[in-house]
């Protein structure tokens, strides 16, 4: 059940490097997430990873590399993603979720996630800076209840430009 909040939690900041007009590049970026929840990762029985790794692909999304609590993965903006005002696409088409009161001043962002679907119930809260325009960081909060438990997360999560072209990774959809 912390399997699916972990996917949920990385789903949402992986999205996260596509936010704000004219304040991100386009291109590969590197994103970083550090959790509790992914310091957990070692202690997940195989069969229940594969599970994960399954539920991520059917959300086209690939399980990022994880290790000392943090994974780490490379995410592709096209330029059409970078001119979004708000993308909640990527939280409704990635995780299930649904973004509700998005935000954006300046350079800074903020938005509430609602997400009910048959794996989890649950509300979170995103919010970060891109402090220019190949970095951003931000961090979001996640309260939910998989399979009648609740589970609280918290993330942190930071993003670099790593240069122009993104063949070797598929953009967000």
């Amino acid at each position: 059940m912390r399997s699916i909040v972990l996917f949920i939690l990385l789903s949402a900041t992986l999205s996260t490097a596509s936010w704000a007009e004219n304040i991100i590049r386009p291109g590969l970026w590197e994103v970083t997430t550090q959790s509790d929840l992914l310091a957990l990762v070692p202690h997940i029985p195989s069969e229940q990873m594969q599970q994960l790794t399954a539920l991520a692909r059917q959300y086209g999304l690939e399980m990022p590399q994880i290790r000392n609590g943090a994974a780490t993965s490379k995410v592709c903006i096209t330029p059409e993603m970078a001119k979004q005002e708000v993308p909640s696409y990527l939280y409704e088409n990635q995780s299930g979720c649904t973004v509700t009161n998005a935000t954006r001043t300046g350079n800074r962002y903020q938005m509430e996630l609602m997400c009910d679907n048959p794996q989890f119930k649950g509300k979170g809260h995103a919010e970060g800076v891109f402090m220019t325009p190949e970095s951003f960081s931000g961090q979001t909060e996640f309260e939910s209840v998989v399979q009648g438990t609740p589970i609280y997360a918290h993330a942190d999560t930071t993003g670099r430009w790593i240069g122009e072209r993104c063949e070797a990774v598929q953009p967000l959809r």
